[in-house]
């Protein structure tokens, strides 16, 4: 295929074609002139909005300068905007945020609304639409999974025939992803579980009966599956037996890159990504949540420890609170986008054109650069807690690097955690730390024993921060953190579990922690070993707080 020449000059790089040019052309544009465009931004939002009950609130009566804006309306959290939201969800359909009707909601399960409103995670509501289904041809961005594999309801059954697909055109397959790394590791997962079925169909040419979607069938049917033995037996050489290190470029050899999200809690995937995957680039192209789109990664190829995104300053107006002054009294002084500094840490406040005012999104960013007047950030962490006893306050991102740090212990037994969640267990006295762990064994015959997964716990600890470590310690508020080993599959039955109440597939992160009495009863069913500190971790009590 012949493509068009186009040359720019743009920072970013000589794009393939004069589509591509007019995109770079557009980010360096926006990037060059941010806080104008910042300006532009907030102003049409508040145009547009103007005559909706929450913009009348604040007494606005027309302003849509930033003073005025700044110092009428409130930053706000979703438990503030929770009884209009509320409204629109019973049926409300006067202008509450926004001016123009709201079709649906964004949510992280799928569900309707008392009043029929839809209420369905992002990535399901891009391929119901007619954007997604209508989408002109690219090159560069084609399915091996037909529109009706990817629109079926059945996880399982999209599942099964979105990977059929993929099997059978093996060969042009360039690319393989998922929303986040999570989302990948399932699929690897699933056909583990499902490769000798998924090589009959292959080898007879017709279809598992499990697979009952009649859109489905007639799609694969029509001209997709048929019999293909040579195929079906390469499939079988090529997953029987332990060894699945390097599949990803075994079935798919022109596979150039994996596509997935890989900041934040999706780090911890990046070493068993690189198992299954030898080593692939690993793309995350960009920043986004349910709320709108912040930005995108323009070095995609980029080590994952060095991902940073640029926030556009074209899709929402953005403030930034000092993470310094997330907890003071006073009202916090939020920062504009144009002015954060460089290795300041800051939680993300949006306002939006579909009807969100100084919304705190909770996601807490730290500025490694600029791109132009374009400040770039690395995703650090949620700001919210993820585990306490007494005083103690662990937060995501803490547990995920003492859990790395535990996970050394286990390289000599070829041994590594490839999911884990935790709980506060306060049923106990005192209370202590739960933590699941689920293993990959790379090598069944050489595997941790029961003392080195003591020691694991004690490697957790002593990661863990000085309020902890004092409760632990000086306080005797907290018990001795224990470890509990889960059988292999157990995160796909959580997750199983998560999609029959209502998640999203595509959109579904393990949660780091779980409090949910169904949940956690799961989790024990699983268990096959329980590990406890064998000692307190190291605390010095002259530096306590």
């Amino acid at each position: 295929m012949a493509v068009e020449s186009v040359t720019t000059t743009s920072s970013l790089g000589s794009p393939a074609c004069e589509q591509d040019a007019k995109a770079l052309q557009l980010i360096e544009d926006m990037t060059r002139n941010t806080d104008s465009v910042q300006e532009r931004v907030l102003r049409e939002i508040l145009s547009r909005n103007s005559e909706t009950e929450y913009v009348k609130r604040f007494g606005l009566n027309g302003a849509t300068d930033r003073k005025t804006f700044k110092s009428k309306v409130p930053v706000v959290t979703y438990e503030d905007l929770q009884p209009d939201i509320q409204r629109v969800a019973n049926g409300d359909r006067s202008p509450i945020f926004s001016s123009r009707p709201i079709s649906e909601l964004l949510t992280r399960a799928g569900t309707k609304t008392p009043s029929g409103l839809m209420a369905r995670p992002t990535l399901t509501s891009y391929y119901n639409s007619e954007h997604f289904k209508n989408r002109p041809y690219n090159p560069y961005n084609i399915y091996t999974s037909p529109n009706e594999t990817i629109l079926c309801p059945n996880a399982f059954q999209s599942m099964y025939s979105q990977m059929l697909c993929g099997l059978i055109m093996r060969h042009e397959v360039l690319r393989v992803g998922a929303s986040f790394a999570s989302g990948l590791l399932r699929a690897i997962w699933f056909l583990q579980l499902n490769w000798r079925d998924l090589a009959r169909d292959i080898s007879t040419g017709t279809l598992n009966p499990r697979i009952t979607d009649p859109s489905i069938k007639e799609r694969l049917t029509s001209g997709i599956l048929k019999p293909e033995p040579e195929l079906a037996e390469f499939i079988t050489t090529q997953c029987t037996g332990e060894n699945w290190e390097g599949i990803i470029t075994r079935i798919w050899p022109n596979t150039i890159y994996l596509d997935t999200i890989l900041t934040g809690s999706m780090a911890q995937y990046i070493p068993t990504l690189d198992y299954y995957s030898g080593g692939l680039p690993k793309v995350s192209a960009m920043y986004s949540s349910s709320e709108c789109y912040f930005g995108i990664n323009l070095k995609p190829l980029c080590d994952p420890s060095e991902i940073s995104y640029t926030i556009m300053p074209n899709m929402a107006y953005f403030e930034f609170m000092p993470h310094d002054q997330a907890a003071a009294p006073m009202v916090p002084r939020l920062v504009d986008l144009a002015d954060v500094e460089i290795g300041k840490e800051y939680e993300l406040i949006i306002t939006t054109y579909a009807g969100l005012y100084r919304y705190q999104v909770g996601d807490i960013l730290e500025v490694t650069g600029f791109h132009n007047l374009a400040p770039q950030f690395r995703f650090v962490r949620r700001k919210d807690v993820l585990l306490s006893i007494d005083t103690d306050k662990t937060t995501e991102s803490e547990l995920q690097k003492a859990v790395e740090n535990a996970s050394l212990l286990l390289r000599e037994f070829n041994t590594s955690v490839v999911e884990y969640t935790s709980y506060a267990d306060t049923k106990t006295m005192p209370g202590h730390y739960v933590i699941y762990w689920e293993f990959l064994v790379k090598d069944s015959v050489k595997s941790p024993s029961h003392d080195v997964l003591n020691r694991c716990c004690l490697a957790i600890e002593e990661s863990l921060n000085s309020v902890y470590k004092q409760g632990r310690v000086a306080d005797n508020s907290i018990g001795p953190l224990e470890i509990r080993v889960v059988k292999n599959g157990t995160f796909e039955e959580l997750m199983d579990y998560a999609i029959s109440r209502g998640s999203s597939v595509s959109q579904y992160k393990v949660p780091r922690c779980v409090n949910s009495i169904s949940i956690v009863k799961l989790l024990d069913s699983k268990v096959v070993s329980v590990h406890f500190s064998p000692a307190a971790p190291h605390f010095d009590s002259e530096l306590r707080p």
